[in-house]
């Protein structure tokens, strides 16, 4: 466990501090024996990414369509519209330097927004397919009450039909709320429902709004703002994010290898495994040896080569790694079978950065020096 909780840090430094290159901040582990040369840094950045989405603060909300298990973008979220504090509206900010330091580190976040959230973030608007894409059910119930007429309902019994009083809904994360000013106070009725439709489509449309200007008020910390100028929301997810699917074919392009070689026996056996994986697998590998979970769209942003090196511990034993240094490093193994066996149950199991303190003693005693972060001993 990283030890990092729903307490994020709020102006973390001057902004020149943050536009380093390689990593924004060094994170100490109150607890834990990793001393971070990188990799720590990397791993505490996915566990926040795992902490938004898992909704241990409340600054995402997971779509209305994932809710109602229907439409598209089910397994997205957007920005919680009902998280308005100031706090709140801090820990946007320092959501937008993250998405930032992404950008400048090259190295990615792993969170999954809906494409109208990143629509937004590139200053662009929002058209009614948008909302249907993360909201299908409230489209279809505007346009619905919209030609209400059409299915025989009139003026005489319209609210015996409509449950609806006033000129307010319930906004993404289903909270109620006036679509105008004084809405609450206005009555809903067939001769008006026209203009509420309109206007409850524009209020989806423009919810989130200061807490989408907080976000780009800490990216701008970081990058130029003009740089989103003439881009799409697609091109910014993919500058934050990288590539969500982890490429094997990246992965062996960037590949080095220590004390043997492509052709020596482990190597072969670790490509057949890994051709085996699903992206989870994947996922939960590239997580083990480097602390991130996504990599870069393109492979000259890749900034370190994935090592593999073989040790001499334990026959059959787990593979352990060094995330500072994108290194795996394997035992010898008596068969693929058992090999693939201990890799799966150490990517999955084994996410503790805690070596140090005993690679430290341990140098000490033999009169050496470094640093390791290594995924288990």
């Amino acid at each position: 466990s990283s030890g990092i909780n729903a307490e994020w840090p709020l102006r973390p430094g001057s902004p020149p501090d943050l536009r380093l290159p390689s990593r924004a901040w060094k994170i100490k582990l109150i607890g834990e024996g990793a001393d971070d040369a990188g990799g720590v840094f990397d791993d505490t950045i996915t566990e926040m990414c795992a902490e938004l989405e898992n909704e241990v603060i409340s600054l995402f909300s997971r779509t209305p369509n994932g809710a109602t298990n229907s439409g598209f973008n089910q397994d997205k979220f957007l920005i919680n519209p009902s998280s308005t504090s100031e706090e709140n509206l801090q820990q946007f900010l320092f959501l937008g330097i993250l998405m930032g330091v992404a950008i400048r580190t090259r190295k990615p976040l792993d969170i999954h927004l809906a494409p109208a959230v990143w629509t937004r973030l590139a200053s662009l608007p929002l058209h009614t397919s948008d909302i249907q894409n993360v909201d299908s059910m409230f489209i279809t119930s505007i346009k619905s009450l919209s030609n209400i007429d059409k299915n025989g309902v009139n003026a005489e019994s319209f609210s015996n039909v409509i449950p609806i009083e006033k000129f307010h809904i319930q906004n993404s994360n289903g909270a109620l709320q006036a679509i105008i000013p004084g809405g609450e106070d206005i009555k809903l009725t067939f001769d008006n429902r026209k203009v509420f439709s309109a206007y409850s489509l524009k209020f989806r449309m423009k919810e989130s709004e200061e807490q989408i200007a907080a976000i780009l008020e800490g990216i701008s910390y970081i990058v130029p703002a003009p740089l989103f100028r003439f881009m799409t929301g697609e091109a910014l997810e993919s500058w934050v994010c990288g590539k969500p699917e982890i490429d094997l074919n990246l992965l062996t392009k960037i590949v080095r290898y220590r004390d043997m070689d492509k052709t020596h026996y482990l190597v072969v056996w670790f490509w057949r495994i890994v051709s085996r994986f699903t992206n989870e697998d994947r996922v939960a590998l590239m997580r083990f040896v480097s602390g991130r979970s996504r990599l870069p769209n393109d492979i000259a942003d890749v900034s370190q080569r994935f090592q593999i090196m073989k040790t001499d511990k334990s026959k059959d034993g787990l593979p352990t790694s060094q995330t500072c240094f994108f290194q795996l490093r394997l035992p010898d193994y008596s068969s693929e079978v058992i090999m693939e066996e201990r890799l799966r149950y150490a990517i999955h199991n084994c996410r503790s950065i805690d070596a140090d303190n005993y690679m430290l003693a341990r140098n000490v005693e033999n009169n050496t020096q470094g640093s390791f972060e290594d995924g288990i001993i």
